[in-house]
């Protein structure tokens, strides 16, 4: 089985035009280092269908989705929050961000894949049950973990978020479901300038210092994440991969490198190698350094295909 690369055009609708971090960008960066790494070549490429709108129900209140599906920008730009805008073809890139997610598991429980990248926006993880946050509208990772429960009846998913903003939307999904672990590295105090205290045995909050490097975070995920994941014996990771925990990203305070992203992904695999047939699906979040974003993305990968 080969890794598989999940994308499709329709993601760059989004934001077509604005000015903004999130921009469309990012994937066709993305894209331009897998074939200038010569990655691109040994990886099974798959377009992401359109989510359909019974999964998006199952972590998203109806009528929060009601009201997402019903904004359709012809000229200007809404805005949902201060952060979180919809343009054009919005809906049609979030609904292909989820499908992504959903084949990922498809993928992967039929074991037509053996690990699989999600090159995908917009992002997911600051989305709530019932709103629009931090640039997400719909919670792709969180779709993704309850479709392998409903379709695949997986009964324990372990959720890792490396991305350098506190994963709220995932939290507030799960907060309340044992049966999905989640872990979360992300500076503090920063946005989503999120409650650190614990409060559930299945969410695992590492708050860290602007400045931190990548010692320290390799340090702390080896303590906590993965003894905390071990234990749970997850039948299936998924991972919110945002990059902007870069030193060269310059919206965040984190110092992490490239290689950094590296050791993660080879960690992340030797987990899901040990506890779960190697089921591991990446989704990328966050990373506004297009240089950095790009060749992080490409060391992620390097590893998932060794």
């Amino acid at each position: 089985m080969s890794v598989a690369f999940i994308t499709h055009v329709d993601c760059s609708l989004h934001g077509a035009g604005i000015d903004h971090p999130e921009r469309a960008q990012r994937l066709s960066a993305i894209q331009d280092a897998l074939v200038e790494n010569q990655l691109a070549s040994v990886l099974a490429h798959y377009e992401a269908p359109l989510a359909e709108r019974e999964f998006l129900n199952v972590v998203h209140a109806k009528d929060y989705v009601d009201t997402v599906y019903s904004i359709t920008p012809a000229i200007d730009d809404v805005w949902l929050d201060p952060d979180t805008f919809m343009t054009a073809g919005s809906l049609t890139a979030a609904l292909r961000a989820v499908g992504a997610n959903t084949l990922a598991i498809d993928l992967l429980m039929n074991q037509e894949a053996r690990q699989v990248f999600c090159a995908v926006r917009p992002p997911g993880h600051h989305a709530e049950h019932n709103r629009a946050m931090g640039f997400c509208l719909f919670n792709n990772v969180a779709v993704a973990a309850a479709y392998a429960r409903m379709k695949y009846s997986v009964d324990r998913v372990a959720i890792i978020d490396f991305d350098v903003h506190h994963g709220n939307g995932t939290e507030n999904i799960f907060q309340n479901e044992p049966d999905v672990l989640f872990c979360s590295l992300f500076q503090h105090p920063f946005y989503p300038h999120s409650d650190v205290n614990p409060q559930s045995k299945h969410i695992i909050k590492i708050p860290l210092k602007a400045g931190t490097k990548g010692g320290e975070y390799r340090n702390l995920f080896t303590s906590k994440c993965i003894p905390a994941i071990e234990k749970f014996e997850p039948q299936l990771i998924l991972v919110s991969a945002g990059f902007d925990a870069h030193v060269e990203d310059d919206l965040a305070g984190l110092c992490l490198v490239d290689a950094d992203y590296a050791w993660l992904a080879a960690e992340i695999k030797k987990l899901a190698e040990s506890l779960c047939e190697g089921k591991v699906a990446f989704t990328l979040e966050g990373g506004y350094k297009l240089s950095a974003l790009a060749r992080s993305v490409s060391a992620v990968i390097k590893e998932l295909i060794a």
